[in-house]
């Protein structure tokens, strides 16, 4: 039984900063890849951030330079952190994690429950 918990949403001023934590809890695996997506009301679920275990980190064009992603194997977990917050950054904010079971030898894809971060002066 694997969870992905997140934490860290809540509400900030424009210009404002915000750090997302999700954690993967269970055992037997490593994290190969940790996305981060967004749904704002009314608009489509987009990916913010994917980083890969290689440290390798793609951005989209809309947080670059802004936004960071990390993951910390040892602890199981990933971090997005938000810096130059804007309204338009508004959403709700949900973690997705690629794990590699070493036994089974297999991936599998887990999703967080969501955190919402709200932007307003």
């Amino acid at each position: 039984q694997v969870d992905l918990v997140e934490t860290g949403g809540g509400l900030v001023q424009p210009g404002g900063s915000l750090r997302l934590s999700c954690v993967a809890s269970g055992r037997g695996f490593v994290i190969n890849t940790m996305g981060w997506y967004r749904q704002a009301p009314g608009k489509e679920r987009e990916l913010v951030a994917l980083s890969r275990s290689s440290s390798s980190t793609n951005y989209a064009d809309s947080v670059k330079g802004r936004f960071t992603a990390s993951i910390d194997k040892a602890q199981n977990s990933g971090y997005l952190e938000m810096n130059s917050l804007k309204s338009e950054d508004t959403a709700v904010y949900y973690c997705n994690a690629e794990l590699y079971f070493i036994d089974e030898r297999a991936y599998f894809q887990y999703w967080g429950q969501g955190t919402t971060v709200t932007v307003s002066s």
